[in-house]
């Protein structure tokens, strides 16, 4: 087993709420238990550029409400390639680190898990930092609650001005594959329809649910477009305007607005979980492993599990109820 004598921690690819805090968790596990501590800027590109700096205890002061990264992060073509993760490991052996802590999505994963099997001396462990909830191996990731309460509280204010004026919209939350913040929002908002990459549902039927609602004297109506579905809120709109002339349809894209803002008291402490769990899992000696929270325990997993298995599928009930509330 390889003893950990320092350790370097990277945030890479998008950024979520609750990265900060899982920085903290792992700075000052690692310096209680004897180790020393590199923070990386800018993801791998610092690991490329040998952008790191000492931390200590007070490096990690009052971040555990600062959304974004401390870290900063960026996207890195180089460190895909055999040339940029020579330089990276070049300057991992220089400042003397044998432990890296990645926190990121599957694109971190990716990166971490074929250097790791391209170069074994450094041990690594993966902490799923995405809003997209859609890493196997954690039933939630660093940022999904923060990034869903951000959507409802959105939803809750144009709520207010479309029952103002009788009007339709169409809002698209991000989740590029996942529906996982269009169904949780959905059925906090009272979504009349929530349309999701997960399940296909036709023109018709929406256009259907739609005349249904304003049937039922309906003074306003929500339609929560996931920006996986193939078809997008704009062309949706468009679609639907050609067909129900009872409403004034506007369109909301919410956008990056949904990954900022401080993050969320559920994504503070499983960021600090994380953080601290990844340290521990590096002094027992695990490598190219993931640490991920499922029924509300600890859990390791293989880095190539994490990112070949499908994460779990949306709650058939929570679809079925989204379809049944919404009348």
């Amino acid at each position: 087993m390889q003893k950990i004598s320092k350790i370097a921690v990277l945030t890479s690819g998008g950024d979520a709420p609750g990265m900060n805090p899982c920085i903290r968790a792992v700075v000052r596990t690692a310096i209680y238990n004897g180790l020393h501590v590199a923070g990386v800027r800018q993801g791998y590109q610092g690991l490329i550029d040998n952008n790191m700096y000492d931390m200590d205890p007070r490096s990690v002061s009052n971040i555990l409400n600062l959304g974004g990264t401390i870290l900063k992060t960026a996207r890195c073509l180089p460190f895909r390639t055999d040339e940029g993760m020579e330089t990276a490991y070049k300057n991992l052996k220089a400042n003397g680190i044998d432990g890296l802590v990645v926190i990121g999505g599957d694109g971190t994963f990716t990166g971490a898990l074929r250097f790791s099997k391209k170069y074994p001396d450094i041990s690594v462990i993966g902490v799923p930092g995405t809003i997209d909830n859609d890493l196997y191996g954690s039933t939630y990731t660093l940022g999904f609650d923060t990034a869903t309460n951000t959507v409802i509280e959105a939803i809750d204010k144009i709520r207010d001005t479309a029952d103002a004026h009788d009007r339709l919209f169409f809002i698209e939350v991000m989740g590029r594959d996942s529906g996982a913040i269009a169904l949780r929002a959905g059925i906090s908002c009272g979504a009349e329809a929530i349309l999701l990459p997960e399940r296909d549902t036709a023109i018709e039927h929406l256009i259907e649910n739609l005349k249904a609602g304003q049937y039922n004297k309906k003074s306003s109506s929500i339609v929560i477009v996931a920006e996986g579905d193939k078809r997008g809120a704009y062309d949706l709109a468009e679609e639907v305007r050609k067909q129900v002339k009872f409403y004034d349809i506007k369109v909301t894209i919410l956008g990056h607005l949904q990954r900022g803002g401080s993050p969320s008291a559920f994504d503070r402490i499983l960021g600090s979980r994380l953080g601290f769990a990844a340290v521990n899992a590096l002094i027992k000696g695990e490598t190219q492993k993931m640490v991920g929270l499922e029924a509300n325990h600890i859990k390791l997993t293989d880095l190539e599990e994490a990112l070949t298995q499908h994460q779990f599928k949306l709650e058939d009930d929570l679809m079925e109820m989204s379809d049944i509330l919404s009348i």
